[in-house]
């Protein structure tokens, strides 16, 4: 690994090992193949990090927003998306251009001790990922097949071996699958809003952004678990690797066309988990909000009510596989960005079945003990709170990933211009502030 160059002078590295050793540089760039074909061996990063944002998460607050307050709160998707955007190319910069993925950036800058808070924390944010993954999954088994959510949690532990068996079979492959599964997701929701025929202008009157959004405390809360759902900080340490999978020159020429494809990549990718996201809450203010259903508030009851609230019969059927194809996308995704985070910060190597088990069991756990206590509305607000406690770990992976891709130090001549840091930074205090407020009123409020 050419881990040591020019453009790292301001890292202390106690680890030279690649990120996602196995696969790393296994991804050939062809060398003077035009501008299609570099973007086509690049394509895939940006899709398996699309993933992330259009998790079974992201249906819980998307629905819970839509029935509630309409179209009004599509402006919040679209500026997550935004932020999403500037932040996963930050991430990929970042791999590119030092050749440390986040969890080695900061294990390389920060002591111990603060680099295993990260970790602990980086966990939280994944164990909360997979609680989504696991809560999600299970649901759309209940509504395709009618197994009880209990057994549809326990069946999810069961994707450890699928997982082992693709990681063994080369990641281009896990990349086309997830591919796969997010056309099938686009095209089961581009029939959703054709069939509930939402009013156009009231949609795009609904991407300017109002200042109700802050001022009304149910609105807010939702609006930040929206944030929390679609900036996710397991996709920050997850982009910042798998970029390094591409096999592009280890100089300053090849870096910087690495960069430029892989911005294309993840920008175009990012819109279309934005096109999901937008229909997921248009889907459920045209169905339920207008039409006087405006307390559903979960995914078991957008099912049920599809169908009949919109005359058409495929309607909840495809709603169901679209968010079984979510879950399971996000199993794969999930599970790596894991890896990274335990490889990075505390250079522990396990085997991926045992990593996938471990932190599968933390997520079946809490699933399984609310599922059994409260039932079907219990594991949908949990699924919601997943996507809150999300958002108050952003923070910690954000604000490490700005300070570094802005260091001339650390980055050499790819550090962020002046524009992308002031616009960085502005991102950040935006995203500490709306969380500091959320945990400041739900600590006022007990």
């Amino acid at each position: 690994m050419e881990a040591t160059n020019t453009s790292m002078n301001g890292w202390r590295q106690e680890n030279n090992a690649n990120s996602l050793a196995d696969v790393h540089s296994s991804v050939q760039v062809p060398v003077g193949g035009g501008f299609f074909k570099t973007l086509r061996a690049y394509a895939g990063p940006g899709l398996m990090v699309a993933v992330g944002y259009m998790d079974p998460g992201n249906w819980a607050t998307d629905i819970a927003g839509g029935a509630r307050y309409g179209y009004r709160l599509l402006s919040v998707v679209l500026i997550s998306n935004l932020f999403a955007i500037l932040l996963q190319h930050l991430a990929l910069k970042l791999g590119i251009a030092t050749g440390r993925d986040l969890a080695q950036a900061c294990r390389d800058h920060y002591s111990k001790p603060v680099s295993i808070g990260l970790w602990l924390l980086a966990e939280i944010a994944i164990a909360a990922t997979d609680l989504a993954e696991v809560i999600g999954s299970a649901i759309a088994l209940n509504l395709l097949f009618g197994l009880p959510l209990t057994v549809g949690i326990l069946i999810t532990a069961l994707d450890v071996l699928l997982l082992l068996f693709l990681q063994n079979k080369g990641f281009q492959l896990i990349e086309r699958i997830v591919a796969s599964l997010i056309f099938l997701i686009v095209g089961c929701f581009g029939y959703e809003l054709l069939v509930s025929k939402p009013d156009v202008a009231s949609v795009v009157s609904g991407l300017i952004p109002r200042t109700e959004i802050i001022s009304n405390p149910g609105m807010l809360y939702i609006a930040i678990g929206i944030l929390g759902a679609t900036v996710m900080p397991h996709n920050l340490y997850l982009h910042s690797s798998i970029v390094q999978t591409r096999n592009f020159g280890r100089n300053d020429e090849g870096r910087k066309s690495a960069i430029k494809y892989a911005t294309i990549d993840s920008t175009v990718s990012l819109f279309l988990a934005f096109f999901i996201n937008a229909a997921i809450l248009i889907l459920a203010g045209a169905a339920f909000h207008f039409s006087g259903n405006q307390q559903v508030a979960d995914i078991t009851d957008a099912h049920r009510l599809l169908d009949p609230v919109l005359g058409v019969k495929m309607a909840g059927i495809l709603f169901a596989v679209a968010l079984l194809a979510s879950g399971q996308n996000s199993t794969l995704t999930g599970t790596m960005a894991g890896q990274i985070v335990m490889e990075g910060f505390i250079n522990l190597r396990v085997k991926p079945w045992i990593r996938r088990l471990i932190t599968r069991l933390v997520a079946i756990i809490p699933a399984l003990i609310v599922a059994v206590l409260y039932g079907e509305r219990g594991t949908s607000e949990l699924l919601v709170l997943s996507q809150v406690v999300l958002s108050l770990q952003l923070s910690f992976a954000v604000v490490p990933l700005v300070l570094f891709t802005n260091s001339k130090a650390k980055m050499g001549r790819f550090a962020n211009p002046l524009w992308i840091k002031a616009l960085s930074w502005a991102v950040a205090v935006l995203i500490i502030g709306l969380n500091g407020y959320l945990l400041w009123d739900t600590v006022s409020s007990l």
